[in-house]
């Protein structure tokens, strides 16, 4: 047998380990492994010895504390100041251990919860650790690019008629300013003769149709975006009243080219990353639990 034919195994397993240890879920066991056996340590060591009461801070930790007062203030703490912040940490750090001496972390659900907030957080920061590449981020793009598109835009002139001034006879009134608008451009001086005024505007510029839809209501922003421009139509119903409508522009909806939107496409993608992280974590602690509920109250009763 060859050197290169005794060499091909160990290259297959070695492909194997690095595929293996490229796995989110083994990365987040083995370091909860790590975390797991740093606490054992820590704890054997306390056990070991008389519990301390020593608090000690480290010049960093102080550090710390004045670049947050910078941050937050743009100066830097007075040493009086200073003294404040590091006597607050202190006693925090007292009545932590104080609390947990008393048991007060048992069976608090706001304790439970922040900790299983952590141990998602944990778990979604193995995703997280790893960069994309260029070409990542472009194949996972051509597969979700439908979340990127972009909704047609459209700009508009309306005249509005509206049901508290007019009462019943608003869609008529519309109907037969529309009559009177046949052919007339869209600045035609007798348009506004023929309306009633709106408490927002006239005029809109390249929007969208959902933010129509929260304007004017979905049935407006159905109608609006479905008219050909160039001319006045309508009457279209909003949850105002009625208006005729003069569309000046269209801009067709598209799904923009991933280099235009690389750095969205890569927030996304990470998004993805860290929900599919936390449910493989998850689904590996859970299948290591059995939960028992009680029978339905019928069942009992048998």
């Amino acid at each position: 047998m060859s050197v290169a034919d005794e060499a091909q195994p160990r290259r297959v397993a070695a492909g194997v380990v690095v595929r293996w240890l490229r796995e989110p879920l083994l990365q987040f066991l083995l370091l909860g492994a790590v975390l797991f056996g740093v606490f054992s340590l820590t704890q054997s060591e306390r056990l070991a010895t008389a519990p301390s009461k020593e608090i000690r801070l480290s010049l960093d930790e102080i550090t710390h504390l004045a670049q947050l007062y910078q941050s937050q203030w743009r100066r830097p703490p007075t040493p009086q100041e200073l003294e404040r912040m590091v006597e607050n940490k202190v006693q925090q750090e007292i009545l932590y251990r104080e609390a947990l001496a008393m048991g007060l972390d048992k069976d608090d659900e706001i304790v439970k919860r922040r900790m299983a907030q952590k141990m998602q957080f944990l778990a979604e920061d193995v995703a997280a650790a790893r960069e994309p590449t260029t070409a990542d981020l472009r194949s996972w793009f051509d597969q979700h690019s439908a979340r990127f598109a972009q909704p047609p835009r459209l700009s508009f002139r309306h005249l509005y008629f509206s049901p508290d001034r007019r009462g019943a006879h608003a869609r008529a009134d519309a109907a037969h300013a529309l009559a009177k608008l046949a052919g007339q451009p869209v600045d035609a001086k007798i348009a506004n003769s023929l309306a009633d005024p709106f408490m927002f505007q006239d005029y809109y510029r390249d929007r969208a149709p959902d933010y129509l839809g929260k304007e004017f209501g979905p049935i407006f922003a159905l109608a609006v975006a479905k008219l050909p421009p160039g001319a006045w139509q309508g009457p279209v119903e909003s949850g105002f009243g009625w208006h005729l409508v003069f569309v000046d522009t269209v801009v067709a909806g598209r799904i923009p080219p991933f280099e235009e939107v690389e750095s969205d496409v890569r927030t996304a993608w990470f998004g993805e990353q860290k929900a599919l992280a936390w449910e493989k974590a998850y689904k590996g602690m859970r299948a290591n639990y059995t939960v028992l509920l009680p029978a339905p109250s019928g069942e009992a009763a048998k």
